[in-house]
Formats: C-alpha cells, structure tokens, sequence
C-alpha cells in the first residue's frame, strides 16, 4: 500500500455531497490507497498496468468514497509519446473505466469531467478510451456511454463481440453444421489439453504459421507472451486439440480476464485441418473449463482486422452460439 506522500493530488468532488474525492498518483502508483469496492479487470490491476510500458507518463485515476473508506471507480491513462494525445488502455484489449455497481451518473460524470480538467491543464489534447464490450457488465457500458456522449465524446470505433453463455449448454447453442464438425472431430479421436506454459515457445511457433497462412501476424512477441504468463500464471492457460497421432490440431491462448470471464484470445489452426474444423472442439472444452470454474461467459472477441470486418469469422462465431454484444472506443479533442 503505497503512503498519502505518493499521491501528489487529490480534490473532493463537489457531486456527492463532498462524499466522494479523487486521487491522482503518478508513475508506479496504480495501486490504490483505499481497498476497491469492485473486483478489478485483469488488465486494471497495478501488476498489468505497470506492464503497460507507453512512451510518456501513466496518470492512475481513484474515485474515493470517503464516507465508507472504498475507491469505487477507476481510470488509468497513458500519455502518448508526444504528451499531447493519451489513451487508455496503452497495452492491453481493453481499459478505460471500472467502476462499483450502483455510482450515480452525477457522481461519476463529475469523475469524468475532473480527470479531462487535470488531463487539459497538463496538455493533453486528445483522449481515447476502448472500454470492454457491453457483455462484461452491460449496465454499467450503457451508463458510461451515456455520460461520455453527453460529454461530447464521439464513437472512433465500434466493433460487433462475440460471446458463449456459460449458462447454456454448448452443444444446444451450436448450429447444425458445427455440431455435424464436432462429432466428426470426437469420430476422429481429436482431444481437448491443457499445455504446460513450458511449451510456450513451441506453441507460438505453431500459432505463428497458422496466422501466416492466412496472412495475418501476432500481435505481441514471444517474449511478451511468455511475460504476461509468468506474471499471471493464475489467468493465463495454453489449450489445444490433439489429433489422434498426437499433434497439435488447434492451439490458443486463453485469459481469464475476471473472476467471471474467460477470454479466447489467440485462436489458430492449420489450414490442413480445415475439413475436420477442430477449432469447434477448441471451445467445446474451453466453454467446459469454464463452467468447471464457475464462470459466467467465454469472450470470443471482435472480428475486426485492419482491412475491415471479417465476415467469415464472425459468421463462424455465430455458428458456435456467439451472443453479439457492442465494443466501443471513444475519442474526444479535449
């Protein structure tokens, strides 16, 4: 727990009845003073932010209830190399924005509207945020896209996610065809693993060569990945298909990204293996491991790459029982 002395600004909110205060703490300081009053994303805790390397100053921003002693929101910003457009978040699928159920649209508008003053007096000119898609807390995206369009925040992107409902069953979820593929695939003797994390470097390489022949690249390097895994070894698990000689079939990266939410994150399989579709199996026992944890969604994520939407993907996730949710990304000139 880092000491008051670390925290060089912090200003009571005039919303609120002078209940609320926010805290700004520079550099190594996203560890908040007062315990949360929420179970923070994966990728708003101080380890993963701290990883978050960008080429100016993160600038970590606490909304704190002083009357019961709790942070109940949240917002990290990353400057950008320039110090004059900032972004959140730097490194990670998503950021922007936690906040605890049950904060007022007054409360946390005035949130907002003191992180843009401190962010203009210190020349920032533009922001962005990419908050998570509306099925991580659907109640909470729908207050912050209402707050951030009333302050003039405007839609730089929207993207269509995909998700499975841990609650239903996944075969009832499946279209037909893609049940048709998984009983091919179980006919076939493919299985669903877990890999040990020793087995990093050999999996990239394999996801490497799928994403090649489609001509497409990773997104972060070996070396991150493999970080990211010793970092958080608790929310990061390599899963494949194996055929019935042993060899990979499909491989991915998933992350649990909270408690609740288990992310399906680096996908791939070889073209070869396109008539047996071993992907489907992929999420048979990715949605099994997650209703083992008791969690409540499997993310697929968006389709979107850099030329466009990808239709074939999305209509892939559909065919698996995909649920589509909105993910946003917000930009203002401040």
């Amino acid at each position: 727990m880092l000491s008051p002395a670390a925290s060089p600004l912090f200003w009571p909110l005039p919303a609120g009845g002078g209940q609320y205060a926010v805290r700004l703490q520079l550099e190594a300081g996203s560890e908040p003073l007062l315990p949360l009053a929420y179970s923070p994303w994966l990728y708003l805790t101080p380890a993963h932010l701290a990883l978050q390397k960008s080429p100016g100053e993160p600038l970590h921003f606490f909304l704190e209830n002083r009357e019961v002693g709790q942070t109940v929101a949240q917002l990290s910003v990353f400057e950008g190399e320039d110090q004059t457009e900032a972004r959140s978040p730097w490194q990670a699928p998503f950021g922007a924005v936690q906040a605890a159920d049950g904060l007022s649209d007054a409360v946390l508008r005035a949130f907002l509207e003191a992180v843009q003053e401190q962010l203009q007096g210190r020349g920032i000119r533009q922001l962005t945020l990419r908050p998570p898609a509306f099925a991580y807390q659907p109640r909470a995206s729908a207050q912050l896209t209402h707050l951030l369009t009333q302050l003039g925040y405007r839609v730089e992107l929207a993207e269509i996610n995909m998700h499975l409902p841990l609650t239903r069953s996944y075969r009832a979820g499946l279209h037909p065809s893609e049940r048709r593929r998984l009983l091919k695939c179980e006919r076939h003797g493919l299985r669903f693993e877990q890999e040990p994390p020793l087995l990093l470097p050999l999996a990239y390489e394999f996801l490497r060569r799928c994403r090649e022949e489609k001509g497409q690249i990773l997104s972060m390097p070996l070396e991150r990945l493999q970080e990211l895994f010793q970092k958080f070894p608790r929310n990061h698990f390599l899963f494949s298909v194996r055929d019935a000689q042993g060899e990979w079939a499909a491989l991915t990266v998933a992350i649990q990204v909270s408690p609740d939410v288990l992310y399906n994150f680096y996908p791939a399989s070889p073209v070869a293996y396109n008539s047996l579709s071993p992907v489907v199996l992929l999420n048979a026992g990715l949605h099994a491991f997650g209703q083992a944890s008791g969690m409540r969604l499997l993310d697929l994520g968006t389709s979107t790459l850099p030329t466009g939407l990808n239709q074939s993907l999305l209509q892939f996730k559909r065919h698996l029982g995909g649920v589509a949710s909105l993910k946003l990304s917000f930009t203002k000139a401040l």
